[in-house]
C-alpha cells in the first residue's frame, strides 16, 4: 500500500523517534508498504516520520544508482532502532533532496564514513560502517529519526534564501508526483 509522505511543516517530521520492539504491530506490513511507497516516489531511502509514524525504521534501496556508483548495487536495508556510534572521514558536500521536502535540492557536507549500531527486520543486531553514498543516505535517513531535515544543515544565508520556498511547502502550495500530508 502506497502511504503518503508527510511534508515540511508537519510537526512528526521533528520529534525524536522512539525505539520500537519485535512486538510492534504489523512491522512487517509496514516494512513493504514503505519499500513500495519509497519506490513509487523514486526515492532511495524513507523513515518512518516521513510516512507519519514516529518510530526508529529506516528502509533503503540505493540499487537505482548502482549504475552510477558500483557500490549500491546491493545495497537495500532495513535498519530498525539505529543509532550513529561514530562519523568519520573527510567532510564530502553533496547535493541532496528529500521525499519530505519536494522540489528542492541542497550541497549538505556530511562525513564519508559512519559507524552505526541498529537491528535489521529480524531483530538480528548490527554495528556496521558504512562509506561513500551509502553514508550519506544513512546519515540522511537516521537524522529523520532525530528530527532534523536536511535544510538544518545547510548555511544561515542558504536557509534565508529557501524560507519563502519551505514556506510554501508547509502550506501546501507545491507540486509532487506522489501522495504527500501535511499535518502541523
Amino acid at each position: 500500500m502506497i502511504l503518503p509522505i508527510y511534508v515540511y511543516g508537519s510537526s512528526i517530521l521533528r520529534k525524536v523517534a522512539q525505539d520500537i520492539n519485535p512486538d510492534y504491530p504489523n512491522l512487517k506490513r509496514l516494512i513493504d508498504d514503505m519499500f513500495e511507497t519509497m519506490s513509487q516516489s523514486d526515492g532511495i531511502g524513507l523513515a518512518a516520520p516521513q510516512v507519519g509514524l514516529s518510530i526508529r525504521l529506516i528502509v533503503i534501496d540505493g540499487t537505482p544508482l548502482a549504475k552510477d556508483d558500483p557500490s549500491l548495487k546491493d545495497f537495500r536495508k532495513v535498519i530498525i532502532n539505529p543509532y550513529i556510534e561514530e562519523r568519520f572521514g573527510e567532510k564530502v558536500i553533496y547535493s541532496e533532496g528529500c521525499l519530505s521536502i519536494p522540489n528542492i535540492h541542497e550541497e549538505v557536507e556530511r562525513e564519508e564514513k559512519v559507524r552505526i549500531s541498529y537491528l535489521d527486520e529480524n531483530f538480528t543486531a548490527h554495528n556496521e560502517v558504512f562509506e561513500g553514498f551509502a553514508a550519506r543516505i544513512v546519515q540522511h535517513e537516521y537524522d529523520h529519526l532525530e528530527g532534523i531535515l536536511f535544510t538544518d544543515r545547510l548555511s544561515p544565508i542558504r536557509k534565508q534564501l529557501l524560507r519563502s520556498k519551505l514556506g510554501a511547502i508547509s502550506k501546501g502550495k507545491f507540486t509532487a508526483d506522489y501522495k504527500c500530508r501535511l499535518v502541523k
